[in-house]
């Protein structure tokens, strides 16, 4: 039973080599000599535990991707290439679609409104396949109202610094003593504020332990790391609340830091878990700021939520409302009265005195310089995307009954809280949802919030500002396959070149049961040995060029010519 099985060392063997353990089989055609082939693609995973090697190599690329843009000393502008003809076209007939519609709309024809409207869905689908960023606005969606609430500022926040927000990216240039310039950049770490006091555990440093945070040596202190002292008093209510808008106030505080501190603050950075399962994220940050005008703007950023109130449940999962086949709409299962409609909740925040359903506010900033080329620079690009191969509550997983405990009243609030306009849990406070249909049950959304895999942050992990390096990761790819092709370019020969004439082949996906897609096991050998061979064609290419052996001197010949 200590004998690892086959498949098992395989799998080993194949991530040993960096390779994918969950291909994807295509099948390629060659148009030109009609030879039909299957060939293995990665499945790009992002999380090693879907497939480690893919999940690494992504992780590597975003490393690189940090570290070609965090000490920038010139802006990242890279060329915008001229729209192509087919380009043009696309945007004529779509601009000769957008006139026909509002003809049609002048004169009540909505069948034809209809139909023009599926067909510039149908041709923006056809534009996005394109080298077009971006999308444009289509007629059926401006006819939706718009909600324009108050920008001002809330009288209970502190003030923001504002200034001139020019478009320079990078950061103030530093002159020491000596006359030599500096042009550090900023390790930034944002934490959430406190719900309760935890248990921080005790750690053993050079032979002396160090009590728990509450004062006491605990045995097993390990497992009540990231614990509340005192559950029952501990505000799990807001912990949840601050995990499903964190995202939403990470990109406030962004805002707030270009304002005060005058240009486009660039950021690369991803969030993680703590061991209390909140929610916080370590940033590269372009460039320094003060840390006094950093925590300056930390206090003053918040994100209102103009939802209707949530704070307290009108009803029970045991008795909520309930569906009225005859109105459709969801009733008061005692008076049978319909609940109030969604349109009806968000119109009513509009009053004079309303107030946003939930605040979120930032806790608290700490602010590290770093300078490039240095050891601390390269280790922070680690520290940041450490966790980037892992699932959220993976690296934080409860080891314990009491963290276990914590884990799990955490999961239970969020599973009342609702994620949406269209979210079920609207019942439990009197509010029905939006576009209400039979069969919503609160406590069952299917959600990402309400999921333990999440425990309510549902944002991007990994989150890069638009000009931090000028380039995506589909261009660092591209970078890497230029490059070994380059390499090998003098290395192979003519037979063994790669083919880049384009259109040459035809993809489709194969699926597993056809004949000519083998088992998954001989597939994955088979890049095995594909990857070995590549790596050391690489290797000879990249090795240096042996010297010439000097002739021998021949014994003969007099000393003059010796």
């Amino acid at each position: 039973m200590r004998q690892p099985r086959a498949r098992k060392a395989l799998q080993d063997v194949a991530e040993h080599y960096g390779v994918c353990v969950r291909p994807l089989a295509l099948r390629r055609t060659d148009k030109v000599t009609g030879l039909t082939e299957i060939v293995d693609i990665p499945c790009g995973a992002r999380l090693s535990s879907k497939c480690k090697p893919c999940a690494e190599k992504n992780r590597k690329l975003r490393q690189r991707q940090i570290r070609e843009g965090w000490h920038l000393t010139d802006d990242p502008e890279p060329p915008v290439e001229t729209p192509t003809e087919e380009v043009r076209a696309l945007l004529e007939l779509r601009c000769a679609l957008v006139f026909e519609r509002h003809e049609a709309e002048r004169i009540s024809d909505w069948k034809q409104v209809a139909d023009l409207d599926a067909g510039i869905v149908d041709l923006d689908e056809e534009l996005s396949t394109h080298r077009v960023r971006g999308k444009l606005p289509r007629p059926a969606e401006e006819s939706k109202p718009r909600k324009a609430r108050s920008t001002r500022r809330r009288e209970d926040a502190p003030e923001l610094p504002r200034l001139p927000v020019s478009t320079r990216t990078t950061g103030k240039v530093y002159t020491g003593k000596d006359g030599r310039t500096y042009q550090p950049s900023t390790l930034l770490t944002i934490t959430l504020g406190s719900y309760g006091p935890v248990h921080t555990g005790a750690r053993t440093r050079r032979g002396h332990t160090i009590p728990c945070s509450c004062g006491i040596l605990h045995a097993d202190w390990d497992g009540l790391l990231g614990t509340p002292i005192d559950p029952d008093s501990y505000d799990y209510r807001r912990a949840a609340a601050d995990a499903v808008f964190f995202a939403a106030g990470l990109d406030r505080l962004w805002q707030n830091l270009r304002r005060a501190a005058g240009f486009a603050v660039q950021y690369a950075g991803a969030v993680e878990l703590q061991r209390r399962l909140t929610p916080h994220a370590h940033f590269a940050m372009r460039g320094t700021i003060p840390r006094a005008l950093l925590k300056q703007v930390a206090a003053a950023t918040y994100h209102q939520v103009w939802w209707p109130q949530f704070d307290t449940a009108v009803y029970s999962l045991r008795k909520p409302p309930v569906w009225d086949g005859d109105t459709s709409r969801f009733v008061d299962p005692v008076t049978r009265q319909p609940l109030t409609s969604w349109t009806d909740a968000v119109d009513a925040l509009d009053g004079e005195g309303a107030e946003p359903a939930y605040v979120l506010r930032l806790g608290t900033v700490d602010a590290r310089g770093i300078q490039h080329g240095t050891k601390d620079a390269e280790k922070a690009i680690r520290y940041v995307t450490k966790y980037v191969t892992k699932d959220l509550t993976e690296q934080a997983a409860p080891s314990s009954e009491p963290q276990r405990d914590h884990f799990d009243r955490l999961h239970a609030e969020l599973a009342l809280i609702p994620c949406s306009p269209k979210c079920a849990n609207w019942l439990l406070y009197g509010v029905e949802p939006e576009d209400p249909k039979a069969g919503l049950v609160p406590g069952r959304c299917s959600g990402k919030v309400h999921q333990r895999k999440t425990l309510g942050f549902t944002g991007r992990r990994v989150l890069i500002s638009r000009r931090w390096s000028g380039k995506t990761l589909a261009d660092l790819r591209a970078d890497n396959r230029a490059w070994v092709r380059e390499v090998l370019a003098g290395a192979l020969a003519d037979d063994e070149q790669p083919d880049t004439a384009a259109g040459r082949y035809l993809f489709e996906i194969a699926r597993p049961t056809d004949r000519d897609v083998g088992s998954l096991e001989n597939r994955i050998m088979r890049s095995i040995y594909l990857r070995h061979t590549w790596k050391d064609q690489l290797e000879q290419a990249l090795r240096p060029p042996e010297p010439v052996p000097a002739t021998e001197i021949n014994t003969t010949t007099s000393g003059e010519e010796k």
